[in-house]
Parts: structure tokens; C-alpha cells; sequence
């Protein structure tokens, strides 16, 4: 198998096949990322990737039960590429029970529901994107590349396909001025689609990315614990539709996962004896070890 490194998956596949159908990302203007700077974007041949769908049978075989296909925005692909990938993928694991991309609201917006529902009967299982705000004026500063109306559309046509959609918000992502705002604002956005999951990151400065040297000048204000505890509480609170919400990540200063509504309450009584705690409490400031 060929990997042009480095290779990125979200935690939830860690135990996934990783095969690259998509080098780099095709967007890659998102000022807090530092993820594929280096490389040129560029889609796979097919037939490079089902070379390497067949070498993995080969060693791992029946092991495989879920695959991803980094990298960055694979769901770019035509569509019928990806479904013959997703199709043969299918025929070579027999034991395979989930096939899942990356794709921003940018791209999945440009298919239609008839083409995702192609992608579904394929064997596509869920769409990882990343929402990062539902606050407008955040998505400008950080150049998402995407409205909150963008992404509404992306996600209600991805649930309208029938496939799984696990939408990631970022706490801090907004700075401490429009903190509740792009709190509010990412809520609304997560009510109007109804994803499956919402997955929460704390924004953390990735050196040599724009928003990092935003946040050595002093420009960009990172959150304290308390005040990023604070961002997800009013998330959690205006959060209306039933979702999964998780902080499986190591950027996050607590975990607190649950099936909402149902688990609101306990949710927020987890943040709100978290920020009782002293600042000790809490894990390093990342940046000090990037």
C-alpha cells in the first residue's frame, strides 16, 4: 500500500484500513489548520487505489470491518469513482461494516441527493465534516470556505442520502469576543441539520498557520479552560434536536459524551462541577509542546 505522509484520520478510525484516495485537501485556506500545507492537492488514479484495496486484502483480510479514505475532502471525487472504489472495497472484506470520507460543506454541497444516495447504495457510511462555527462572521475570519447556509444544505442532503454525518464544532475557534455568538450560532446550525454525531474540538494554534501567528501577535485571544467550558455549556444548552454529543479528542479539557436530549442534564452538571475545579485541574496548554 502507498501513503504519501502525513496521514490523517479522526480518532473514531483509529481501528479503520486507511487508504488515500485524495492527496492533500482542495481547499486548504482554513486559517487554523496546518494539516496538508506541503502538499499539492491532487485525486488518485482509481486504479492506483484498488491496487492498494487489493494489497490490503492480502495482509489483512478478514481483520478489516472499517475503512477510511483520507485525505482531506475525498468526497471531491466524481462520483462514480468513488462509488466503483467504494463498490470493490465492499467485495474484497467480507466482515466490512463501515466505509467513511472527510468532506467539508464546500464540497459535499455541490452534489446533488441523488448522487450521495449513489455514494449510500455504494457502501459510503458516513461523511466526517467539519463545521468548526455556525457564526458567519467566524467562518469568513477563519477562511472555512463555507456559509452557515452552506452548510445546512450540505448536511440536510447528507441525512436526506440516508448516510451517517459526525459534524465537528471547535470551542475557542471564535476568540473571546464572539465566543456566545458563534456559541449560539453553532447550536442553531446543529438544530437545523440533525446530524448523528457532533464531535467538539478545542482549538489549539498549530505553528506557521495564520491563526497561530494571529495568536502570537497578541490579535487572537485564546480561551481560558473556564471560559472554553463556558462555550460548550451554551452549546449543549441550545441544542434542541437528538444527536450524540462527543469530546473525544485530547484538545478538549474535559469528556463529556451523551445522547442529547436525554443526557443534557447530566452534561451540564459535568461542566458546571468542571469549572468549580482549580486551573491545575485542567490539561497543559498544548501549544507550549508544538
Amino acid at each position: 500500500m502507498r501513503y504519501e505522509e502525513p496521514v490523517y484520520r479522526p480518532p473514531s478510525e483509529a481501528n479503520s484500513l486507511l487508504i488515500q484516495a485524495t492527496i492533500g485537501c482542495p481547499h486548504n485556506k482554513c486559517t487554523f489548520c496546518g494539516m496538508y500545507k506541503g502538499k499539492r492537492f491532487r485525486i488518485r488514479r482509481v486504479k492506483e487505489v484498488l491496487e492498494d484495496i487489493s494489497e490490503a486484502k492480502t495482509f489483512y483480510g478478514a481483520l478489516v470491518s472499517s475503512v477510511f479514505f483520507p485525505d482531506g475532502n475525498s468526497i471531491i471525487m466524481r462520483t462514480e469513482q468513488l462509488c466503483e472504489i467504494l463498490r470493490f472495497c465492499k467485495s474484497q472484506f467480507k466482515n466490512l461494516r463501515r466505509m467513511t470520507v472527510y468532506g467539508s460543506a464546500k464540497f459535499v454541497v455541490r452534489k446533488g441527493v441523488e448522487e450521495l444516495c449513489r455514494l449510500k447504495d455504494a457502501g459510503l457510511s458516513r461523511i466526517h465534516s467539519g463545521i468548526e462555527s455556525g457564526d458567519s462572521t467566524t467562518l469568513e475570519r477563519i477562511k472555512k470556505g463555507a456559509t452557515p447556509d452552506d452548510i445546512i444544505e450540505a448536511g440536510r442532503k447528507v441525512k436526506s442520502a440516508g448516510i451517517e454525518l459526525s459534524e465537528y464544532l471547535m470551542i475557542g475557534i471564535a476568540g473571546i469576543e464572539r465566543s456566545e455568538v458563534h456559541a449560539k450560532a453553532s447550536a442553531d446550525v446543529i438544530n437545523a441539520i440533525e446530524p448523528d454525531f457532533v464531535r467538539i474540538r478545542t482549538y489549539v494554534p498549530v505553528p506557521n498557520t495564520p491563526l497561530w501567528r494571529a495568536y502570537k501577535s497578541g490579535e487572537f485571544r485564546l480561551l481560558s479552560p473556564y471560559q472554553a467550558l463556558q462555550e460548550m455549556k451554551i452549546i449543549i444548552e441550545n441544542i434542541t434536536c437528538k444527536t450524540v454529543f462527543l469530546t473525544d479528542h485530547i484538545s478538549n479539557y474535559i469528556y463529556v459524551n451523551g445522547h442529547l436530549p436525554e443526557a443534557k442534564g447530566r452534561l451540564l452538571t459535568a461542566i458546571e462541577e468542571a469549572m468549580r475545579l482549580p486551573k491545575e485541574a485542567f490539561r497543559e496548554e498544548l501549544i507550549e509542546h508544538l
